[in-house]
């Protein structure tokens, strides 16, 4: 016992020593000064997920019998990227240090991971607000907050930051001008470091530098993923945060109708357009929820059977989708996996700021309420202006075909928008 808790140590000096000597780069290192919160705002690739991992393994290593808190977006995240990614805990932790026996190491169905020296790392999901009631943690990581859905979740972790004594929080995140963070960056007591993709070129790909650079490089969404720039409202853009933050929602009311809205991508690569897959409903005084944002880069199957689970797991009334650019095979795939879906196309003849005017009148007048955060689609609001370059909006656009539909079946919206 005592040899292997001596291999331990060694181990743990060593990776010690390889990090703050010889990988990390100054703003990767903890900063001096008394802080309770360590906000890194960095552009993706810019090494926040291997920052986050190291100081969370680093703390629970070194500090016997301590319980560290890792927090994701989602648990896909958690066992993805923060414990099983390429620079994920599992990674750099060496096996040495694992507490050994039955169940005891890595439990992936509890998401937790134990020391040698009685050290705890538990994972959490910022989808389940309430698991985060009853722990204590002497130690916090949170990874991408900005796309936290709910921002309660990190209340509660902060009510359970309560161990040692000097408990600390780091948070690793792409910008995005939510409520939280620009909440957290006026506190006194947080130590905030910012940083661009490009600072760590070192390390990525040449081929990947220069397709940022090509689809991002001068536009308003690239100033944000790659530079790392907090952007609210535009000049010219239809939505402001403000506006979307003072009519939000935590629950969904009773819904008279619900549709589920598509804006599908022409190609299925890593460089196309997302397909846009948003849920809205309307209630039967005229009120309007947005209840999904399943947007992304999907197969023309993958898109397909995520909107058809949607439209049942919402018990929705319809599906629709734009076809300017897959005309009746949009149809066609939606009734291939399921033949009974209400289906309506939906066809672009004029356009996108022009289409999605009306729909910004509803906000403006307080009527659209967000249930939860969705924060690309909120940034694709409060970004585009209709200039060019700019990334296709294509969460935004099928919002806008979702809102319409519901608002045009009262008569709100009485002139033409198709």
């Amino acid at each position: 016992m005592t040899s292997l808790r001596n291999i331990s140590q060694a181990r743990t000096a060593n990776l010690y020593i390889d990090w703050i000597e010889k990988r990390a780069r100054p703003k990767q290192i903890k900063p001096v000064g008394d802080w309770n919160i360590w906000l890194i705002l960095a552009g993706r690739g810019w090494g926040k997920t291997l920052t986050g991992a190291f100081d969370a393994a680093l703390y629970a290593l070194r500090n016997p019998e301590t319980q560290v808190a890792v927090v994701t977006p989602t648990f896909g995240d958690l066992r993805r990227v923060a414990f099983g990614g390429v620079s994920g805990i599992l990674k750099m932790i060496p096996p040495e240090c694992l507490l050994t026996g039955r169940g005891q190491g890595y439990n992936a169905s509890a998401s937790e991971i134990r020391l040698y020296n009685g050290s705890k790392i538990m994972g959490f999901s910022a989808t389940e607000p309430d698991r985060l009631r009853g722990p204590q943690f002497h130690r916090a990581w949170c990874d991408e907050l900005a796309a936290w859905r709910y921002p309660e979740a990190f209340d509660q972790l902060m009510f359970a930051l309560r161990l040692g004594e000097k408990p600390r929080c780091v948070i690793t995140t792409t910008p995005k001008p939510n409520n939280l963070i620009h909440g957290l960056m006026n506190r006194p007591d947080i130590a905030i470091t910012r940083g661009s993709t490009f600072e760590n070129a070192d390390n990525l790909a040449d081929s990947t530098l220069q397709m940022l650079k090509e689809r991002y490089e001068g536009t308003t969404l690239g100033k944000q993923e790659l530079y790392a720039e907090l952007i609210d409202k535009l000049d010219g853009a239809l939505w402001s945060h403000e506006l979307i933050d003072k009519h939000r929602v935590k629950n969904i009311p009773d819904l008279s109708k619900i549709v589920v809205a598509i804006d599908p991508a022409v190609t299925a690569r890593a460089d196309s357009d997302e397909t846009g897959i948003t849920v809205v409903g309307k209630s039967e005084n005229n009120e309007y929820y947005v209840l999904e944002d399943a947007s992304g880069r999907y197969s023309p199957d993958k898109w397909g059977n995520l909107a058809v689970d949607l439209f049942h797991k919402f018990s929705a009334d319809k599906i629709i989708a734009e076809v300017n650019n897959g005309g009746d095979l949009v149809e066609r795939l939606i009734r291939t996996i399921d033949p009974q879906i209400n289906y309506k196309s939906v066809h672009a003849t004029r356009g996108k700021i022009v289409r999605a005017e009306p729909i910004s009148s509803l906000y403006e007048q307080g009527k659209v309420h967000h249930c939860g955060i969705f924060p690309e689609l909120e940034s694709q609001m409060c970004t585009y202006t209709g200039e060019r370059p700019n990334p296709s909006p294509d969460r935004l656009d099928s919002l806008v075909w979702g809102l319409t539909e519901l608002s045009k079946s009262r008569g709100e919206i009485n002139w033409r928008i198709s």
